[in-house]
């Protein structure tokens, strides 16, 4: 009986002292005060010479060309169909709202680049078979 007296108190000996352990680790405050979170800010809205300053540089980027070697063909307030900004991928899926933006179009040795964007500042270079036509050329 005397075997199994102690075999009983060493058991609860170890789980006082893990219980011990972890109220200690548990008490233990961080040093570092907790960052508090971000308030993030909608984006300013673009307006047509800023996003197409942006082509313009993607553009030069993209084709190699000097930036005084390009060409704005046209640069215009547009509604797009949906959030694909004209230039929908197959397989994916886009809000079905109207959305305000730009069209840029930019010559660059004769390839013609177009640019679409919103105006929150997303911009695309569409290829021109994935092109899809603005709903309206006028600011809406």
């Amino acid at each position: 009986m005397r075997t199994h007296d102690r075999r009983l108190t060493g058991h609860w000996g170890g789980f006082a002292l893990g219980g011990v352990m972890l109220v200690a680790c548990a008490s233990e405050s961080p040093t570092a005060p907790v960052p508090e979170q971000a308030v993030l800010q909608p984006p300013a809205p673009a307006g047509l010479a800023s996003v197409t300053d942006l082509a313009l540089a993607d553009a030069a980027r993209a084709t190699g060309v000097a930036r005084g070697g390009l060409r704005v063909l046209g640069a215009e307030p547009v509604t797009w169909g949906d959030g694909s900004l004209g230039c929908p991928e197959e397989g994916m899926l886009y809000s079905q709202a109207l959305v305000p933006g730009y069209r840029i179009r930019i010559e660059a040795n004769g390839r013609v680049l177009d640019y679409h964007a919103s105006r929150d500042g997303r911009l695309l270079l569409c290829p021109e078979w994935r092109a899809v036509p603005p709903v309206s050329d006028q600011d809406t």
